[in-house]
């Protein structure tokens, strides 16, 4: 069965918690993240699912923040959840941070493709994924970018080894900056590299970066990613 926390609004004059749902087939391992999770002033656990399907439904009651979602689990796995998580409109708020045993499994690259915005280890520090939570939710940073780049590239050169790279929605409609920042967006660089690679402003790269999400409907910099190696801007290293 599934958990809910009790909808309880942020008291006081701060700004309200940050809320998190877990969504993991080992009760023991959503136990041991809902403490740590609720350690945290700024963050909530506003509930628990133990496949896919629940994570789904709670997401649409719960309307969380992040979703900390497991890949491997029985019935509706964490892929097929972050794809129906990330489709839905009325989920556009809802980040999906996939944790994972084994960092470099080609199920990470497709859960990526499906929507999540990244990803991390089990085995992470209890800090890490602290950060990794607040880092997802605020959508302007990969995580382990190195890595999610790697397994992207990777991803993307199998499925289209056999064909050239594929049109991407909103791409012809990028200026030439534009095109610029998302290639290094690719690379996983941050704003402020970016813009000294560029000679701008990082008011500026956040700006085209906006555009650029606006034109290729991304939800965040993993979608960024994940366009600039399928339309080609950026090819895998063989």
């Amino acid at each position: 069965m599934s958990t809910v926390a009790p909808s309880t609004a942020a008291e006081g004059a701060g700004t309200a918690p940050l809320r998190v749902l877990l969504a993991d087939d080992q009760a023991l391992m959503r136990g041991a993240i809902r403490v740590l999770v609720e350690s945290e002033p700024d963050l909530v656990v506003v509930g628990e699912a133990k496949d896919g399907a629940e994570a789904v439904t709670l997401a649409g009651s719960q309307r969380p923040d992040v979703v900390l979602m497991d890949i491997r689990m029985p019935g509706t796995d964490g892929i097929a959840a972050t794809r129906q998580i990330t489709s839905d409109p009325a989920l556009t708020g809802v980040a999906v941070l996939v944790l994972t045993t084994f960092e470099a499994d080609e199920y990470v690259v497709r859960a990526l493709v499906a929507g999540a915005s990244g990803f991390l280890g089990k085995g992470a520090e209890p800090a890490e994924l602290l950060d990794a939570i607040r880092t997802v939710a605020a959508g302007d940073a990969l995580l382990s970018p190195s890595a999610t780049k790697s397994l992207i590239a990777r991803f993307v050169a199998q499925q289209h080894e056999e064909r050239e790279a594929q049109p991407v929605p909103g791409v012809d409609a990028l200026t030439g900056r534009e095109r610029e920042v998302l290639v290094e967006v690719a690379g996983g660089l941050s704003n402020d590299a970016i813009a000294v690679r560029l000679g701008v402003s990082p008011l500026t790269v956040k700006t085209h970066i906006n555009h650029t999400m606006a034109n290729l409907a991304a939800r965040d910099r993993a979608q960024l990613v994940v366009a600039a190696y399928e339309s080609g801007l950026v090819r895998p290293h063989r």
